[in-house]
C-alpha cells in the first residue's frame, strides 16, 4: 500500500494541468522569449540596481531584441515610531515598479503591471549604520522586485507560447 501512494500522487498531479514554467530548459519558448527582451534605462540608483538585476535574469539583447521592458520606479522612505522628542525610531523603505513589456516591432504594449516590496529599518544612534541599513534594504528590495518582474514576464511568455 505504501508503494502505491507515491504512484497515486504522481497520477493525481499529472491530471491537474500543472506543468513546469521553464519546461524544456534553455530551448523552451519561455526561455527564448526572456532572452529576446531588452531592458531600457531606469532612473536613479534604485533604477541602476533593478536594471542590472533584470539584465542578469533576462540577458540584454540591445538593439536586436524583439521586446523592450520599460520600468518606472518609486523609491520611498517613511519614518515612523516617534519618541517623545519627535525623533523617528523606524523607517519603512518601499520600492514599487510599474513595468511594460513592449513589442519592439510595432510599439504595442503587451503587458502592463506593477511589482513592489517594502522593508523595515531600525534607526540607531549611528548615522552610518542607519544609512548602511537603508542601502542594504534597497539592494534586497531591488532583488525582490526584479524577481517579481521576471516571474510575471515569464508567465506571460508561457501563456502566449501556448496560444501559438
Amino acid at each position: 500500500m505504501r508503494a502505491m501512494l507515491p504512484l497515486l500522487a504522481a497520477m493525481a498531479l499529472s491530471g491537474c494541468g500543472l506543468h513546469p514554467l521553464y519546461g524544456g530548459g534553455s530551448g523552451s519558448p519561455v526561455a527564448a522569449t526572456l532572452r529576446s527582451i531588452s531592458v531600457g534605462p531606469i532612473q536613479g540608483q534604485s533604477g541602476w540596481l533593478v536594471r542590472n538585476k533584470l539584465v542578469d535574469r533576462l540577458g540584454d539583447q540591445g538593439g536586436s531584441a524583439a521586446y523592450r521592458l520599460d520600468v518606472t520606479l518609486d523609491d520611498n522612505i517613511t519614518a515612523f515610531g516617534l519618541t517623545n522628542d519627535r525623533a523617528a525610531t523606524r523607517e519603512r523603505r518601499t520600492l514599487r515598479a510599474r513595468y511594460q513589456l513592449v513589442d519592439a516591432r510595432n510599439g504595442m504594449v503587451l503587458l502592463d503591471a506593477t511589482a513592489g516590496s517594502d522593508a523595515g529599518i531600525d534607526i540607531v544612534s549611528s548615522e552610518y549604520a542607519t544609512v548602511a541599513a537603508e542601502q542594504t534594504a534597497l539592494e534586497n528590495l531591488s532583488d525582490i522586485v526584479a524577481d517579481q518582474i521576471t516571474a510575471r514576464v515569464a508567465l506571460y511568455a508561457s501563456r502566449t507560447a501556448k496560444a501559438k
